[in-house]
């Protein structure tokens, strides 16, 4: 399949800027395992499979975007620098195997706050297309969560369920409490990002 390198539209704010299609991974769960709270950069495992999946969607023009709730900062478990440390290190893993996520984007508050920028409410989503240049058309969300999927279905991208492994139940109760439908499901990232390039 040839690898899609043009943009999909032009920037609104009159800069001319072009927009690029982005796929949002979740963190915890779908890049690497959900060890609840993870603190410590170097306990960091990153699934198999995964560097395939941002591999092939940026060979195929898509921007990879990580956009992930980080509530244990202000629960006091660990801090701003410790979630930036993971970030760095999810790349360092990737690297060598030819992937890179784009950008990575989390919000430290508990679900008390309230926050805006808190899945599934979109304030990271708006502000990653802003300072990215991205495009809501032919982007999509991949995620293990209800809460990635309904974020996803507020901004109108195509959504990818991907339960992690050892939750695929508990992921589906979830989806029937909620009354959500994802547009495509997946055993993996990999898989996810197969289906979504199959569809284009």
């Amino acid at each position: 399949m040839r690898p899609v390198t043009d943009p999909v539209a032009r920037a609104p704010d009159g800069s001319g800027a072009r927009l690029h299609r982005a796929v949002y991974v979740d963190r915890d769960g779908t890049v690497n395992p959900d060890l609840r709270y993870l603190a410590d950069a170097s306990r960091l495992e990153v699934y198999l499979g995964v560097a395939e999946a941002i591999r092939l969607l940026r060979a195929h023009g898509y921007k990879v975007v990580c956009v992930t709730n980080q509530s244990g900062v202000e629960r006091g478990y660990y801090t701003t620098e410790d979630v930036e440390r993971i970030h760095r290190r999810v790349n360092e893993i990737l690297r060598p195997q030819g992937a890179e996520i784009d950008a990575f984007y989390y919000c430290p508050h508990a679900p008390a706050s309230d926050c805006p920028c808190r899945k599934p409410r979109t304030g990271l989503f708006e502000r990653a297309e802003r300072e990215l240049h991205l495009a809501r058309r032919g982007s999509a969300v991949i995620g293990d969560r209800v809460l990635d999927i309904e974020a996803g279905e507020r901004l109108g991208l195509l959504t990818v369920l991907v339960a992690s492994p050892g939750h695929e139940e508990a992921v589906r109760q979830e989806v029937a409490a909620r009354g959500v439908t994802p547009d495509l499901t997946a055993p993996s990232m990999r898989a996810a990002a197969a289906r979504l390039l199959a569809i284009g």
